[in-house]
């Protein structure tokens, strides 16, 4: 019997913390670890560029992939208009490829973008800064996520230290300063890029 008994006190005290584990709680530990890992892993097959644009330039842009913006590697072919600045060049190159559907690759991968094209890119204005880009669809009325994908793959192809880029609507509309931040990147859906006015 004093077996039993002990072993049976054993096992109530076993079970009690047990039960006493079950409860959650307070810590100070942070439980903010971000958002929970996606099943997409937004990560090419393999490192060639995508297949869509044949032969080319490389570039990278920014697409969509688990509400972030990542970079993927493509090919691009400059366009060599006569009186048209490179920088205007390689500013509509860059926003026609953004506007392209994904390859398979980048869908199986979980690519998407939401710039949509048929957006046109100029030059500045006579009184606007050296650099400026003014789309005919103003910067404004785009969404959260292409402005977003716009203003970093802009901002990194000229290489700026700030990592930011002065864009604008039509001739004659406000001009703004836009950046690219590593909060736009991780949630471009809902941080917004930081902004400066810019004099024209």
């Amino acid at each position: 019997m004093n077996g039993r008994r002990i072993r049976g006190a054993v096992t109530g005290l076993v079970l009690a913390a047990a039960l006493a584990g079950c409860g959650i709680r307070s810590t100070e530990v942070p439980t903010d670890f971000g958002p929970a890992p996606s099943r997409m892993p937004c990560v090419m097959s393999n490192s060639a560029l995508s297949p869509q644009s044949g032969d080319g330039v490389p570039v990278q842009v920014f697409l969509v992939c688990a509400s972030q913006l990542v970079t993927v590697d493509r090919s691009v072919q400059i366009r060599t208009d006569k009186g048209t600045a490179d920088r205007v060049r390689i500013a509509q190159t860059l926003l026609d490829e953004l506007a392209t559907p994904p390859a398979d690759q980048e869908k199986q991968a979980g690519f998407v973008t939401d710039v949509r094209a048929g957006t046109t890119v100029a030059g500045p204005g006579d009184d606007d800064p050296e650099g400026t880009l003014r789309f005919s669809t103003p910067p404004a009325d785009l969404s959260a996520f292409a402005l977003a994908q716009i203003v970093c793959t802009l901002a990194d192809s000229a290489a700026a230290d700030d990592h930011s880029v002065i864009m604008g609507g039509p001739v004659g509309t406000p001009l703004l300063r836009y950046e690219c931040t590593q909060e736009v990147r991780s949630r471009p859906g809902t941080v917004a890029p930081p902004t400066q006015s810019v004099d024209s």
